[in-house]
């Protein structure tokens, strides 16, 4: 079955409708509510003479083109799907995954299902007390599908309530594992740097004036060649953005190796990292106090045996 299309609406504002607001004008436009358009502007689905505005309340102006992204809906219940997982820790309240590079978190247009938590609600059948009255596993911070490595999931309503507050405070340790491009001079340093949606392209996030505060702490574990051709770094976040580690060290002028997005191969990099397929990014530290027991729980992962054979090749260099 071919998959569902994103809806491209695209509208002039005319004389009569300048002034008006962004979403209502919208409304009119297409047909949807208010409160549907309210959450597509904000995640960056609309754009005004091609730049991305995520403010629902902006003003339009006769002669600007209005451009909305309708991505197609997802399925309202997620399936119960047996997919293997690698469970680190698991009681009554909470669950540690060792997530794989390539499995996306929740479902979403392109990625209707085979997702974690498609895997959680198979893994989990009978021990989910219910997340806002619904049996299911509570998702408090997500890492990309090409990002491999650590995460908590809450089993019940208390405890995605306890997380999602720690994860809100910043009241928890995370420390990745990234290959990245190049090597900073220095030896350790921190990018504070706020992050938003791009203004080029709303598909990609970046740095931008009144973005969301971010700071990643990084540090050097190993350099590759002389001059360095890539660098292992060790990455803690101060904050947790969309996208906050490959932004920030993209900052740097050190990309990810693997990176479509914010990466790139300079000229003469070795042959087996410009084929990794995907960022290499691993979430190897996670630590936080438990919800019920407030006793201090500390994790620590691997590296993948990509990740580890890609260091491989690049100490041969």
């Amino acid at each position: 079955m071919m998959a569902a299309l994103e809806t491209l609406h695209r509208v002039t504002v005319d004389e009569t409708d300048g002034g008006d607001r962004l979403d209502r004008f919208l409304a009119r436009a297409t047909g949807l509510s208010r409160m549907r358009l309210k959450g597509l502007i904000e995640t960056g689905q609309a754009t005004v003479d091609g730049a991305t505005i995520e403010d629902a309340s902006a003003r339009v102006k006769p002669g600007q083109v209005i451009t909305l992204g309708v991505p197609p809906a997802a399925p309202a219940t997620p399936e119960a799907q047996e997919i293997p997982l690698t469970v680190v820790y698991e009681d009554e309240d909470l669950i540690v995954i060792d997530k794989p590079a390539g499995l996306v978190v929740h479902p979403a247009p392109g990625n209707p299902d085979r997702t974690l938590v498609n895997a959680l609600l198979a893994h989990c059948r009978g021990s989910l007390s219910g997340i806002g009255g619904v049996e299911r596993p509570g998702i408090v911070h997500r890492i990309d599908k090409d990002t491999s490595g650590l995460m908590v999931v809450a089993k019940s309503e208390t405890a995605h309530h306890f997380l999602a507050d720690l994860f809100a405070r910043h009241d928890l340790e995370r420390g990745y594992k990234a290959v990245v491009w190049g090597s900073p001079k220095s030896n350790a340093g921190a990018v504070d740097g706020p992050i938003g949606r791009s203004r080029a392209d709303r598909k990609k996030m970046a740095i931008v004036e009144g973005g969301k505060h971010a700071i990643t702490h990084w540090r050097v574990e190993r350099r590759f060649g002389a001059p360095p051709v890539a660098a292992l770094m060790d990455c803690r976040l101060e904050t947790g953005r969309t996208h906050q580690i490959r932004v920030h060290l993209a900052s740097l002028g050190h990309g990810l190796v693997g990176d479509p997005v914010y990466g790139r191969a300079p000229k003469g990099a070795p042959a087996a990292a410009r084929a990794f397929p995907r960022q290499a990014l691993h979430a190897w530290l996670l630590g936080f106090r438990h919800p019920r027991s407030a006793e201090m729980l500390h994790f620590e992962s691997n590296l993948p045996s990509d990740m580890s054979e890609l260091l491989d090749s690049l100490e041969r260099i």
